[in-house]
Formats: structure tokens, C-alpha cells, sequence
């Protein structure tokens, strides 16, 4: 009916369904993803950087440190790559939420290997091929894992790791019999694996074998590259931003992809067009006079984002504070304090809080640990409903997370994967003024600490530090004016001194001088 609504009228209704969202600018492009209007997911990609979260590296080992149990790799970037010793044993299909499928053809049993095995098997010296799993983050360097894997839109490809798999997010069983006897049939060298992604459920067999053919294919141009190249270097880049909406968003579930820029358009329509004809349909060139994000409504949405206290619907409120250690998300009633039944109204408040975190984590792509502190519930049933209702809505998440249920005292506790940096740290940088505080000291503290100061100098004794000039800022002149203009004429009297004082708006509000009056010399301690 919408379809249809749309094609009589020639109008899309850009508050339903959901579709993607490009702009492209010189220095910038972004994609935001919409699901019914609400902005659910934000990306933004800079000109001139790129993410190397994907890509894959032939390095050479540096050093192995036993009491990390883990070893640097050195892989042509400015700092070396940390190597687990964990990350570097083949991975358990079972850890990625995949049912193992078990391969036509006889197997051989391979000898298993152990943490304490890696040394041995990777010496100093030695070489090794890693993929980055997380960039570079702050002063630490980029983390490996010698379990590479290649994403297609409906397989993935695991040159080095033996295990055939479905993802468990395939639910229907019939469908699950089915792509397990396409799998079972696939041959692939032994040491090969791969894993079904949830897209290729309702996908024929020759679209399946097709996307295994492009992995394989991309598969051998890396090791040509390996083996033609000494270490360190780049045997595969992740692809940027447009190809890996293409590859990761383009569903079925996605009604539209509108993006300004006609040659970016082309590029994904010709992408799209290996996919199927109708996903190059869905994409359209957007050329109303109004900018792009402004038309969707999803500028003011970013905006609103990024405060430290996002407001929900009902009246309440969440509060957002990211630290080094982890992300606190506090939980409050706000205005919505109306309702006669207060346990309906807690349960209604956390429930929305509960939706808003998991779409705030998306947004903010914040990652580590994650407390959120909702508001107290008398019922285990109602704690276990926020539970629940968090769990359903982190499924959207790319990212792994982890969630624990409510505890005694109200908490949540939970984690989730950190890839990059966060939004905000590529966004924003800490304020030159606060340094990163958020805060600056009252005009009172800068008085006491003054007038603290002056009696350490003036006690001294010394005659040529009685005169003395004292710069300050106008806001704390301003207090020294007004309510301690006293207790300065107090220390005069007391240590027989003369200060001048002069305001100077340039000084941070938090900086003082001290001079001698005649010479004009700074006093520093």
C-alpha cells in the first residue's frame, strides 16, 4: 500500500521505513541509517583517513613478552601491533555465535594448538600474517589476531581456520536445513572454512557459490601479495566507507538509499548490481535544493546526540558520562513523575532509557565497559522485563556485546566491542580552556589560592617583594573588587606591603601573575 501511495502521489514518505542516507562533501562523507525517521546508526569517514579495522598484514615479530602472554608485531605502522597469544590460536566457531556444520569429505585431525605453543611457533624475527580487529586507540597500538577472516555480503571466508558454520540469527529450521546441505557440498581446500551470514538466508545456491567465488578470488590476490612483498606490509585494505555500506547494509530490509553525489550513486549502483537488479533499483540520487541530512530531519538528530543528557519521550532523562575507564549512563524520572502507578511509571522510564542506551551506543560507538544505573525496581519481574528488552535491542548492534541482569543495586553491567575510537573523540578534541575537566575553578578558589600565595611571598621577609603587581582575570577582579577587597588591605597591614592588581582578559581564569611593581619581573614561586 505504501508502494503504492507513493507512486500515485510521486512523494516518498521519508518518516517510514528504512533507508540509508549518503553525503558526500570534499573533506567528508556520512551515512546515517533511519528506521522510520529515528536516526539508528551514524558513520562518518574523513578525507585522507581511513580504518584499518579488516585489514590484513604480513609482520614480523619484534618481541614476545611472557608476562602479558602476548607478542608485538611490527607492521609497518608507527606503533606495533599487540599480538594475544589467544588471539593467536584458531577460533571456536562457537565464540562467534555460529552453529558448526560438519564438511563433506574425511577430515584429518590436526594437532590442537595452545597458548603455551606460540612462542615456539612464532619466534622473534619470524614472520606472520595478522588482521587488525582494533585500530589504533589513543597511545596504544592497533590489536591483531591471527584468525583472518574475509567478509562477503553472504559468506565469510576463513582462509585459516578449518570450521564450516550458520549464523545462529538464521532462526527458521527448514532454512537452517537447507543452507547446511548447500554448505555440506561446498569444496574448499582443508584448511579453509566458512560461515553463513544471516543475509544469505532465502538466497540460492548459485548466489551463494558466486560470493564464494569473489572471497576465494580476493583470497589469492592477497597471498600473491604475501608472498611477493617482504615484511611488513599490506596484503588487503578494508574497503572504505560507500563499499562497505554496500557490502553490510544493503538488505533486503533497507527501502531506499538516497545520496547526493551522482558519481558516488553510479559507483554503488554498479556495486549493487552483482547483488541483484532490484537493490540497484532502491538507489537514488537526491537533488533537492534543501541539503541532504537537513531534508531527512537528520542534522537535528546529531545534534541532539552528542549532549551529555538525552531526554526520553516520557519525560525522563539519561545521563552520559565516558570516562578512561568506562561509560557511566545514569537513569532519571525527570518530568515524568505524573502517573498514579509508580511501579508502572519506573518500569515505563527504564524500558525507554533501555532503548535509547542500546541506540546511544550505536550512535556514540562507544565500547569497553558499560554501567547503566536505572532507576530502582521493587519487582524481579520488571528488572528482568529492562533486561530483556536491552537484550532485544542490542541485537541490531554489529558489535559483540555482553549484558548482565540487573544487580541488587539497580546496576547493569555490560560490554561492548571497541573497534575504533569513539564518535565523539573523532569529532571532538578536549577544550583548550578546561583541559578536558569540563570544569574551572570558582572565582572564590582563585581568591583564596591568591590571597595564599601572597602571604607564602610576603612572608618572606624580603624588601624588594613588598611592592608587589598582581595580573589577574576580570571575573576574579571582579570578586577581589567587591567581596575580598578587605582581606587584601588586611594582608597589606599585616606584612606592611602595597599590591597593585590589574585585570588582563587574556589570562585563563585560572592564572594568576605575580611582579615585582618597579621592575616588572614575574615572581614564580
Amino acid at each position: 500500500m505504501k508502494r503504492i501511495k507513493e507512486f500515485i502521489t510521486g512523494k516518498k514518505d521519508i518518516k517510514s521505513g528504512t533507508r540509508l542516507v549518503i553525503n558526500c562533501e570534499k573533506l567528508e562523507n556520512r551515512v546515517a541509517l533511519l528506521d522510520n525517521g529515528v536516526l539508528e546508526e551514524y558513520t562518518i569517514e574523513r578525507v585522507g583517513t581511513s580504518t584499518i579495522v579488516g585489514s590484513i598484514f604480513k609482520g614480523r615479530v619484534k618481541n614476545i613478552e611472557q608476562g602479558l602472554k602476548a607478542m608485538f608485531i611490527d607492521i609497518g605502522l608507527d606503533k606495533n601491533a599487540f599480538l594475544h597469544f589467544w588471539d593467536a590460536i584458531p577460533e571456536a566457531l562457537s565464540n562467534q555465535g555460529m552453529e558448526e556444520v560438519t564438511r563433506g569429505g574425511a577430515q584429518k585431525k590436526r594437532k590442537r594448538i595452545e597458548a603455551k605453543d606460540i612462542p615456539d611457533l612464532y619466534p622473534v624475527g619470524s614472520e606472520i600474517m595478522v588482521q587488525v580487529t582494533k585500530g589504533p586507540i589513543g597511545n596504544k597500538g592497533p590489536r591483531v589476531t591471527t584468525n583472518i577472516s574475509l567478509a562477503g555480503r553472504l559468506l565469510v571466508l576463513m582462509p585459516q581456520n578449518d570450521q564450516f558454520g550458520i549464523s545462529r540469527k538464521v532462526e527458521d529450521p527448514k532454512e537452517r536445513a537447507r543452507l547446511r546441505k548447500i554448505i555440506e557440498k561446498v569444496n574448499l581446500p582443508e584448511s579453509m572454512g566458512l560461515i553463513m551470514r544471516t543475509e544469505a538466508a532465502g538466497k540460492r545456491a548459485r548466489h551463494i557459490i558466486r560470493d564464494l567465488s569473489l572471497l576465494i578470488e580476493q583470497w589469492n590476490d592477497i597471498v600473491a601479495k604475501r608472498d611477493g612483498q617482504k615484511a611488513p606490509v599490506c596484503c588487503f585494505q578494508e574497503p572504505e566507507l560507500i563499499e562497505r555500506t554496500v557490502r553490510d547494509f544493503l538488505t533486503e530490509e533497507i527501502d531506499e538509499v538516497a545520496c547526493d553525489d551522482q558519481a558516488t550513486v553510479e559507483r554503488m549502483q554498479k556495486m549493487a548490481a552483482q547483488i541483484s537488479r532490484r537493490a540497484k533499483s532502491r538507489i537514488t540520487h537526491y537533488q533537492g535544493q534543501t541539503a541532504l541530512f537537513e531534508h531527512y530531519g537528520i542534522q537535528k538528530q546529531i545534534d541532539n546526540a552528542f549532549y551529555r543528557q538525552v531526554w526520553l519521550p516520557c519525560g525522563g532523562y539519561i545521563v552520559i558520562d565516558q570516562t578512561e575507564a568506562l561509560v557511566s549512563i545514569d537513569v532519571n524520572t525527570g518530568r515524568n513523575k505524573g502517573a498514579k502507578d509508580q511501579d508502572k511509571l519506573l518500569l515505563d522510564t527504564n524500558l525507554e532509557a533501555a532503548q535509547e542506551v542500546a541506540r546511544q551506543l550505536r550512535l556514540r560507538n562507544m565500547g569497553g565497559l558499560i554501567v547503566v544505573d536505572f532507576i530502582d525496581m521493587k519487582h524481579r519481574k520488571d528488572q528482568q522485563a529492562v533486561y530483556k528488552f536491552m537484550m532485544d535491542h542490542l541485537k541490531r548492534d554489529k558489535a559483540k556485546t555482553q549484558v548482565l541482569p540487573i544487580s541488587q543495586f539497580g546496576l547493569m553491567e555490560m560490554t561492548r566491542q571497541r573497534l575504533h575510537e569513539s564518535l565523539s573523540s573523532a569529532l571532538y578534541e578536549p577544550c583548550p580552556y578546561c583541559k578536558g575537566h569540563g570544569q574551572v575553578k570558582t572565582t572564590m578558589t582563585m581568591s583564596v589560592e591568591l590571597q595564599r600565595r601572597l602571604s607564602a611571598i610576603l612572608g618572606r621577609g624580603k624588601e624588594d617583594q613588598k611592592s608587589l603587581l598582581v595580573v589577574v582575570h576580570p571575573e576574579v577582579m571582579q570578586r577581589l573588587k567587591t567581596e575580598d577587597g578587605e582581606l587584601l588591605v588586611d594582608l597589606e597591614r599585616k606584612y606592611g606591603a602595597r599590591l597593585t592588581f590589574r585585570s588582563d582578559p587574556n589570562l585563563h581564569r585560572e592564572e594568576m601573575k605575580l611582579a615585582h611593581a618597579t621592575t616588572g619581573e614575574e615572581i614564580r614561586n
